[in-house]
């Protein structure tokens, strides 16, 4: 492990040792408190962001590190016209690990290419979003004792929600898993995904109406119609709100479900339902502290490794327009199978 653009770049014994660091993060913080004196974290927001980010940079500050960054690129020389490609390796040279949010999809894997030092996908558009994953997995297994045999309800925006995207892709390396996938059929799963649970025998059905499986699970995740992720705004009007968690609803569901939420929330959980025992998704958001402090300490030690950074420009080019090689031309036309490696879409 190097950098962490998918959750498939960690081994599950790699996962195993982070999950049991993060575990003595947990019972003995005060021992970690200058574990990262003396090194850097660039923190590079070019999206919004309020836990993600927080939590990144209350982690390093936590293990005795430092923090540099923005949360705003329209303070910094993107705004003037810079490629990714020099921000980066200008960065790298400053920092040990860079975690970076970026609105287009394989921008976090673009970064990887040209940086001297670890880069941690923070979340790359409507893609991919593995360390909240960490987060995920951190909290079933903390929770529930394990990811092992769970039937998993995602619910809401399964086209765009990168949170549940990087969910899926993990429990491929757990045992016996059934998802419910919930959503209009507009916004469904990507069809890379869809290829993925079928190569990775990921038991699936994909439903329309939240009530008729919540009987079923034993963790229902919910997540949010994302406003950002559309061009037309009617379609995101006549989609919002259209899943509505409440106390009504739950009546029907197991005493020991797991109600999640990578948040923010907008109206997809009725206030009440928080106050139910079964919702663990503020725990979950404080869970996911003693992860990212895990992997930072795994990742800002690791010695600075020069990139080539020079890579041939011919090929296949991806037309997918939120994709980032759409918009930094001269990064390298990656491809797997026919498909873009920066987005996943399929090359026309």
């Amino acid at each position: 492990m190097r950098h962490v653009i998918d959750f498939g770049d960690i081994t599950p014994a790699e996962w195993r040792e982070l999950y049991a660091l993060a575990e003595n993060l947990w019972e003995r913080p005060r021992d970690f408190r200058d574990a990262l004196s003396g090194h850097v974290m660039a923190s590079l927001f070019y999206e919004p962001s309020t836990r993600t980010c927080f939590s990144f940079q209350s982690a390093m500050q936590r293990l005795g590190g430092g923090v540099i960054g923005f949360s705003d690129p329209g303070v910094t020389s993107a705004a003037k016209g810079e490629t990714l490609k020099d921000t980066i390796i200008m960065v790298s040279g400053y920092a040990d690990v860079i975690v970076i949010r970026h609105p287009r999809e394989g921008a976090a894997l673009a970064s990887s290419l040209y940086s001297a030092c670890p880069v941690v996908n923070a979340g790359d558009g409507g893609h991919l979003h593995p360390t909240q994953t960490l987060t995920d997995l951190a909290t079933l297994t903390r929770l529930r004792g394990g990811v092992d045999g769970l039937h998993i309800g995602l619910c809401g925006d399964l086209r765009h929600g990168r949170t549940a995207h990087s969910l899926i892709r993990a429990l491929g390396a757990f045992k016996n898993i059934q998802l419910s996938l919930i959503s209009p059929r507009a916004l469904g799963v990507p069809p890379y995904l869809h290829r993925y649970m079928e190569q990775n025998k990921i038991r699936f059905i994909e439903a329309t109406r939240m009530e008729a499986a919540l009987g079923q699970l034993d963790v229902l995740y919910m997540t949010r119609i994302q406003r950002e992720r559309f061009v037309n705004p009617r379609e995101y009007e006549r989609l919002k709100g259209v899943y509505v968690l409440t106390p009504q609803k739950l009546r029907g569901a197991r005493p020991d479900l797991l109600i999640m939420h990578p948040l923010p929330r907008v109206d997809e959980i009725h206030p009440d339902v928080d106050s139910d025992p079964r919702s663990a998704y503020f725990r979950q958001a404080e869970i996911g502290m003693p992860i990212r402090m895990a992997l930072l300490l795994t990742l800002a030690r690791l010695p600075k490794e020069e990139p080539p950074r020079n890579y041939p420009g011919d090929g296949a080019r991806c037309s997918y327009g939120s994709c980032i090689s759409s918009r930094e031309t001269y990064l390298p036309p990656l491809a797997d199978d026919g498909y873009c490696r920066y987005c996943e879409n399929r090359f026309p």
